[in-house]
């Protein structure tokens, strides 16, 4: 018998091991690069996504994961939508940007959907959500202030009332409205005038409001601070306090609003409004735009010169977010979004009727939080490992935002992923578990807006 060849037997050695794609090579330069270029401000997995399509990612060796995570509730039409895509193809073959100096043919008719959509009358565009309440911070600085105060001098009502617990970004003015220490402490001193009120705490809101407050800010529903959504005993307060005292009530809807809730904004479900809505995250489906949405009686205490933007507005931008509320009334997609929310919320509590370790379930619609008594994070790492995008906030608290049209075959796969990962995902025991339906204060936040 004839010895193998020396060729074959280099063959036979390497049976079985993967040879590295083109694709797989790019995806480790570009890790290289990142790890070696971009300033270190993201804990990121080691993967890159390729592309997307409906309620799927893919990464750069194909694999497909179901995206219960949405872009961190931006992709609320999921990936590649193909209204969306057709109306940036066309506009960016038209104008990107054309500055604010002049009118584009998209801000006034997106302004005015927006204003249907949430009683509000008068619109600003920004750039991001974070910028969207730095605009009103200081909306509530100019509302605050009466001729009786020096020029220059700090007004009198200038103090600005926040919830503890709460995240509003990480500009300058939105960290200091943000409670959670390891993000305000780094930084200070921060803007001065700042108090923090306890949770859905009625007396601890009373005994800190009074004529000196220009305007307090709350998140309907807390998004990062592990979906709890604020009661309707405490709005209802806030929002009589705030009349009585000449003060403004600021919604934080970035997370939370057009839509995520099966109605257009959360707020929505008490019985009066707001004196200002934040959006921004779905808002362009993707792209940059936040927005400040607010009466007629605010918006006439600001004018030319007082504030502004380069970017926000443009005409590629407001295009795609007024297609997106065009597809959102077209497809019922508000309609989807309660008739899946309740499909998830029974499916989870089938899970946590066997799972012990799941303390509670919280949100509305397609913004679902499930609380833990243990460590949340081994459970989104084995997540990614099935196929499935998800995120944990405040350590304990897995969360879910699908994208709008998510389909009740997808919350039936979802359902069956997740238990999959509660059967076999080790359990870490927590240092100190977080108190039932209450969130804790200063623990870690996980999530960027």
């Amino acid at each position: 018998m004839s010895k193998p060849s020396t060729k074959k037997t280099a063959h036979s050695a390497v049976r079985g091991v993967k040879k590295p794609s083109p694709r797989s090579s790019e995806a480790k330069s570009i890790l290289r690069d990142a790890n070696q270029f971009l300033m270190p401000t993201y804990k990121r997995q080691p993967l890159v996504f390729t592309h997307g399509r409906g309620c799927y990612v893919y990464d750069s060796r194909g694999k497909k994961y179901l995206d219960f995570l949405g872009g961190i509730a931006v992709n609320a039409l999921g990936h590649a939508h193909g209204r969306i895509v057709k109306v940036i193809r066309r506009e960016s073959a038209r104008a990107i940007h054309l500055s604010n100096l002049f009118h584009n043919s998209f801000q006034g008719p997106l302004a005015r959907k927006l204003s249907e959509w949430s009683g509000m009358d008068r619109v600003f565009f920004s750039n991001s959500g974070a910028e969207a309440v730095e605009g009103a911070l200081k909306l509530a600085r100019l509302y605050g202030r009466t001729s009786a105060d020096r020029e220059g001098a700090p007004a009198r009502k200038h103090r600005i009332l926040a919830l503890e617990n709460s995240f509003h970004g990480r500009t300058f003015g939105a960290v200091s409205v943000t409670a959670t220490q390891k993000y305000r402490l780094p930084f200070a001193p921060l803007l001065p005038g700042v108090e923090f009120v306890r949770f859905n705490d009625v007396a601890d809101l009373e005994s800190k409001f009074d004529d000196t407050v220009c305007a307090i800010l709350l998140e309907t529903i807390q998004g990062e601070g592990g979906i709890h959504p604020v009661s309707e005993d405490f709005w209802n307060r806030a929002r009589a306090l705030a009349t009585k005292n000449g003060a403004l009530l600021i919604a934080d809807e970035i997370q939370c609003g057009l839509g995520r809730t099966g109605r257009y904004f959360a707020y929505q479900k008490f019985s009066s409004k707001p004196d200002v809505v934040l959006v921004a995250k779905p808002l362009a489906a993707g792209l940059p735009l936040g927005a400040v949405l607010t009466t007629e009686a605010v918006a006439q205490r600001i004018s030319p010169g007082l504030h502004g933007t380069t970017f926000g507005g443009g005409p590629l931008a407001c295009a795609a977010a007024l297609e997106f509320l065009n597809v959102v009334e077209d497809e019922k997609l508000l309609e989807n979004i309660r008739a899946r929310g309740a499909e998830l919320r029974e499916g989870l509590s089938g899970l946590a009727a066997k799972f012990p370790f799941i303390r509670e379930i919280r949100g509305e619609g397609l913004m679902i939080g499930v609380e833990l008594s243990t460590d949340g994070a081994p459970f989104v790492s084995a997540a990614l490992e099935r196929g499935l995008l998800i995120n944990c906030t405040h350590d304990f608290t897995l969360r879910f935002l699908p994208p709008f049209l998510v389909t009740r075959a997808q919350v039936r796969q979802f359902l069956r992923l997740l238990g999959k990962l509660f059967v076999s995902t080790p359990q870490k025991a927590a240092a100190a578990e977080p108190a039932k339906s209450a969130p804790p204060s200063g623990a870690a936040l996980a999530a960027a807006r």
